[in-house]
């Protein structure tokens, strides 16, 4: 029986390792986002239930896919090299099992949620596991994944309220901004293996202080759209303590971008998890706030 505990706990920690469970912070708070707005502060109980389990199901299924599909080229760049698939540490028959349950379980909320959202979960289901061949073709491969994580309060608030409003287009704009945004600072340290292997990435096609200015101009987009946000839906409730996490935000990203040099990208990872984290999770308090209120 120990044997059999130990061995489960190394599978769950393996799997949790291959889809970075972690980073379900970047997308999550800004699911509550549109789930809370489109709702007006009062989804029911299922509503949260189903959201979540379709939030967590289709990140984790655009991560194991990226894994699979990632596979070889993760093999050849010493940054990726530890990953469980190619470092042989868990097979790929399993990530394949990982991939097929997180699809189904995405799919099943989708349908306990809507008629609308199960029709939609086949065009979600093809950006964010098509995201993982755009570097391959595109520079632009950053603004598909903004799209893969702007899905989140776009289905969260289509779930709650249907096709009510222009609101969601604009929440999804500011996650796409932010979202291209960092992920463009991440890919600068992997400029010398994309263009070694053929790889496209807006730092590998320009260079890496062109994309770090494209990079802050995403995330200026992202704090105008915010702020345009009371005005797409002026019956959300969002008001000064809204703009006052908004204005938080737009500090946080300052800081960020002035911690990652051209010539020192050592602090790269503080920039893209740790102050990313906390971009959606001080977005997301201060929508809760003022829905409390």
């Amino acid at each position: 029986m120990e044997g059999i505990l130990r061995g489960a706990g190394r599978r769950a920690r393996l799997t949790g390792e291959l889809v970075a469970f972690p980073h379900t912070i970047f997308a999550l708070p800004f699911a509550i986002i549109g789930m809370l707005l489109g709702s007006g502060g009062r989804p029911t109980l299922w509503q949260v239930v189903w959201i979540v389990l379709a939030m967590v199901g289709a990140r984790t299924a655009a991560m194991s896919f990226n894994r699979i599909a990632d596979r070889r080229l993760d093999a050849l760049n010493p940054r990726t090299a530890g990953r469980p698939l190619p470092s042989g540490r868990m097979p790929s028959g399993t990530a394949w099992v990982v991939l097929a349950l997180s699809v189904a379980l995405f799919i099943g909320a989708a349908a306990a949620l809507s008629l609308l959202c199960l029709a939609l979960s086949p065009v979600a289901l093809g950006i964010v596991l098509g995201y993982s061949y755009t570097k391959r073709f595109t520079s632009l491969s950053h603004l598909v994944l903004g799209m893969s994580l702007a899905i989140a309060p776009v289905g969260a608030w289509l779930a709650v309220a249907g096709p009510a409003s222009w609101a969601p287009v604009v929440l999804a704009g500011a996650v796409v901004s932010w979202t291209a945004g960092f992920d463009i600072i991440y890919a600068c340290q992997d400029v010398s293996f994309d263009r070694s292997h053929g790889l496209r990435s807006i730092p590998a096609r320009l260079g890496i202080a062109p994309a770090l200015r494209i990079s802050s101009a995403l995330h200026a987009s992202m704090v105008l759209l915010l702020l345009a946000l009371p005005l797409a839906a002026p019956g959300s409730g969002l008001g000064i303590l809204y703009l006052a996490g908004v204005i938080v935000v737009a500090g946080v990203l300052l800081y960020e971008h002035s911690i990652v040099k051209p010539d020192d990208l050592s602090r790269v990872n503080l920039a893209f998890f740790t102050l990313n984290g906390w971009v959606a999770l001080l977005l997301c308090g201060a929508v809760i706030i003022e829905q409390q209120i």
